[in-house]
């Protein structure tokens, strides 16, 4: 049975060992090329900040509707933040059987990029009958970036790239979007959580319970369970990683569906560019071989910023928070 590489990311958090640094960043090239998924270990979130996050997770969404409502997207504007219901999202036109929270980077009215009026940048929106939500959000973001970041470089040697060629360029200010998904038991008739789809942006960081759910789809058309390995994350190519490297980074088709008889939760990291940043192809040879897609699109177009690209997508999620602002 296949399984997905386990990678220990420290010595990418530590930069202070070139060898361990190589060896990892080729690791990571490999799995990145193969499956465009494994697990980071090592990425130094501690267990109790999980537990303290699950915690407060679990209690918003025992809250009653109505009380979750006070703090609905429609309420976010353009900074896309807030609850949306169970089947609220969709995913390829689809409704999801799941219920999520969005949040991201915590940015004040005075900020410029909110004064400009970019889309999907603000302030979040906090249940109050969850105070420790916010605290437990705030710590794990922290924690999770930085391991986004260690990533990043790994990801940059592994290509040939410098450590520091995203981190001085293309996520100098990267866009932080962050959501909690809870999803509740289904039947055979309903039993996607979420259907099949890969991620349009650049890196995810999952962190999920103890319950499953999460199959990849490997490019010879078999599904791979990814069950929980403790407080590991689960680090994904979305498909923007894929076109800025003309395939050579996979991003891979994956779905969710929840058949363990209980509520799951899931915390994703999706860890973009810099909105205003432009999104040609790297500078690396060897990459014009193009894997085949599960869907047929054509991710590898170049041009444009990665707000342009963003905005092209989102309005596809919710339909009914879509506007001018979103693309349509």
């Amino acid at each position: 049975m296949t399984t997905l590489s386990v990678i220990d990311i420290s010595p990418l958090r530590a930069m202070d060992d070139a060898a361990a640094i190589e060896r990892v960043a080729a690791e990571i090239g490999a799995a990145s090329a193969e499956f465009g998924f494994f697990y980071a270990d090592g990425h130094a979130i501690p267990d109790s900040l999980s537990t303290r996050l699950e915690m407060a997770s679990r209690r918003f969404f025992a809250l009653p509707e109505v009380e979750k409502a006070r703090i609905a997207m429609v309420h976010g504007g353009i900074a896309w933040r807030g609850w949306f219901p169970l089947g609220g999202e969709l995913t390829s036109g689809l409704p999801d059987r799941k219920e999520g929270l969005y949040l991201g980077e915590e940015l004040a009215p005075d900020d410029p990029r909110v004064i400009a009026g970019w889309p999907l940048h603000g302030a979040n929106l906090w249940p109050s009958a969850v105070p420790e939500l916010r605290q437990a959000v705030d710590d794990y973001l922290d924690a999770a970036v930085a391991a986004a970041e260690a990533l990043m470089r790994g990801m940059a040697r592994a290509l040939g790239l410098s450590a520091d060629h995203f981190a001085a360029g293309m996520t100098r200010r990267p866009t932080l979007l962050f959501r909690i998904f809870h999803y509740p038991p289904g039947g055979e008739s309903d039993r996607f959580g979420v259907g099949e789809h890969s991620d349009y942006g650049l890196l995810t960081l999952l962190g999920q319970d103890g319950h499953g759910g999460l199959e990849v789809r490997a490019a010879n058309g078999d599904w791979i369970t990814v069950p929980s390995k403790g407080r590991m994350l689960v680090v994904n190519i979305g498909d923007m990683f894929e076109r800025l490297t003309r395939g050579r980074f996979r991003s891979a088709p994956h779905r969710v569906i929840n058949a363990s008889g209980r509520e799951r939760l899931s915390w994703p990291l999706f860890y973009d560019p810099d909105f205003a940043a432009p999104v040609d192809p790297l500078p690396i040879a060897g990459t014009d071989r193009s894997l085949p897609r599960w869907d047929g699109a054509d991710v590898h177009a170049a041009g444009g910023t990665y707000g342009d690209y963003l905005l092209g997508k989102v309005g596809k999620v919710f339909p009914d928070l879509a506007g001018p602002a979103f693309g349509d």
